[in-house]
């Protein structure tokens, strides 16, 4: 079944397969290079019987692909990992959350170790690949390090300084925000867990719930109500880029970079705070409505705002790229190839540093980004210097769109209230929404099932960190240990982002 990004699709048109011909078609869909998988899950149907449901996108057509299939807890079940590797976050889940078996997968162990989950286990028991030999040696980095961040554990097989393989261990705090999406019944419970699943992403995966909430209520939002959540999105991307290339200046050890560019990011942040009350944006974001309208003021304070920003960005960035001990160490380093990003499935910002032109903005447009014709920033040298460049362009592309966006909400007039606001959520029974957007590290995919009551019977949902942790793991290959921090850095992927 084809279908395109928030269409809401009935339980009972959906044809379930055979496992045998799920995998085919399947199969078949992903032999193209425009195609990727967005969602793979497994629903509970009673006792041992369970669907199957994937989505494959296809950002050439600009559709996406929905196939299911009626499978059964004593069946085994050929693996599409060992076929296609980017599949192989969604399969471990699958086998994590429910036990099912995936013969010849290459990896099968669970994505994560937690006491909710049907295969046991415990994570100081996590299977970590070892090669024995005497010239090697093992470094282990976390769960806690670094201080503050979230907690993840990196396990190092080293030659020396020189890293020969890296494995990720997450897990360590698997909140279970799935489930509560599915226990909370009440709107502004939602709404609050969305803009907490990632907090550096907040109106990244606010705008995937309450586009999926929406859709399944039949309701779509006033012309310039989607005009200003896009601005919010783009400011969003604008802060977080902002800091992390001042993260990316500490690494190498360029205090300039690190102290200009972390400053600029603070009246990023501040903006937003101006608009809703929050420097991360909570609250902005909310189903069938805003709290807080993007007002002429707010126009004219963003244009100052900016106009101050750019000219110390753009210095700073062209220093920072152009300065020899920078470059070098940055050029050819963490290096993901574009053969290996396709086949591992990368997406976002490191997918396309990586030479793929995925972005949900242009491949799968929804609200106001179906009238801005948006063209990605790609690069190929897919390295260190490659996801810093990324950085600093999609921040001028960004800059550029809440222009454009300003001038098409000022042209809407000044706005006081919604037309015929939805004031209680009813969506519709026994239905299944898929809703994607372009967070500022790629993309944000949710997926909202209801029951025959209407409410929601199990809410999916896949940050852009599932399909790129693998490429932080693959890109520190052969280099130093000591440039592991700057490869992650530049990576920048979420902890609770993956412990969903």
């Amino acid at each position: 079944m084809k279908i395109t990004n928030n269409q809401v699709v009935a339980l009972s048109d959906i044809e379930r397969l055979t496992y045998t011909d799920f995998f085919m078609q399947v199969s078949n869909a992903l032999s193209s290079d425009a195609a990727h998988c967005v969602s793979y899950f497994a629903l509970p149907e009673g006792g041992e019987e369970y669907t199957l449901i994937c989505y494959i996108a296809n950002d050439e057509s600009h559709d996406v692909e929905l196939f299911a299939a009626k499978v059964s807890k004593t069946e085994e079940l050929q693996s599409l990992t060992a076929q296609y590797l980017a599949l192989h976050p969604f399969e471990r889940e699958i086998y994590e959350q429910y036990a099912l078996n995936f013969v010849g997968h290459p990896w099968l162990k669970p994505l994560r170790y937690s006491h909710d989950r049907q295969t046991g286990g415990d994570i100081y028991d996590y299977p970590f690949y070892q090669i024995d030999s005497p010239e090697l040696h093992r470094v282990g980095v976390g769960p806690i390090h670094a201080g503050i961040i979230e907690p993840g554990h990196f396990r190092f097989i080293c030659e020396g300084e020189k890293i020969h393989h890296l494995e990720i261990q997450l897990g360590w705090q698997h909140r279970g925000i799935e489930n509560l999406f599915v226990e909370k019944k009440k709107l502004l419970q939602r709404a609050t867990l969305a803009e907490n699943i990632a907090g550096d992403t907040v109106v990244g995966h606010s705008t995937a719930f309450v586009n999926a909430t929406e859709a399944l209520a039949g309701w779509e939002a006033p012309e310039w109500l989607q005009i200003e959540r896009a601005i919010a999105l783009e400011q969003e991307r604008i802060a977080i880029h902002t800091g992390d290339l001042s993260a990316i200046c500490t690494d190498v050890a360029y205090q300039l970079g690190n102290a200009v560019f972390g400053r600029l990011r603070t009246p990023m942040i501040n903006y937003l705070q101006k608009w809703c009350g929050s420097r991360f944006a909570k609250s902005l974001i909310r189903p069938f409505k805003t709290n807080f309208l993007f007002t002429e003021a707010l126009a004219k304070d963003w244009e100052e705002t900016i106009s101050k920003y750019l000219p110390h960005f753009t210095e700073m960035a062209e220093q920072m790229f152009d300065l020899p001990s920078v470059l070098s160490r940055i050029e050819r380093t963490g290096v993901v190839p574009t053969q290996t990003a396709q086949t591992i499935g990368l997406v976002g910002m490191a997918g396309k540093a990586s030479g793929l032109s995925r972005d949900v903005r242009a491949s799968h447009p929804w609200g106001a980004y179906k009238t801005l014709n948006y063209e990605p920033v790609v690069m190929q040298s897919g390295d260190v210097y490659a996801r810093a460049q990324m950085r600093y362009k999609e921040i001028l592309k960004s800059i550029q769109l809440i222009r454009d966006l300003i001038a098409k909400r000022r042209a809407l007039g000044e706005q006081q209230k919604i037309e015929n606001p939805q004031t209680k959520w009813e969506a519709k029974a026994d239905s299944i929404v898929l809703s994607m957007t372009e967070g500022w590290r790629g993309m944000i995919c949710h997926v909202a099932v209801t029951g025959a009551d209407g409410d929601l019977r199990a809410y999916k949902i896949a940050d852009p960190s599932v399909h790129n942790w693998l490429g932080l793991a693959l890109a520190v290959r052969e280099n130093g240990i000591s440039d592991f921090p700057i490869c992650n850095k530049s990576f920048d992927l979420s902890y609770c982002g993956h412990d969903l």
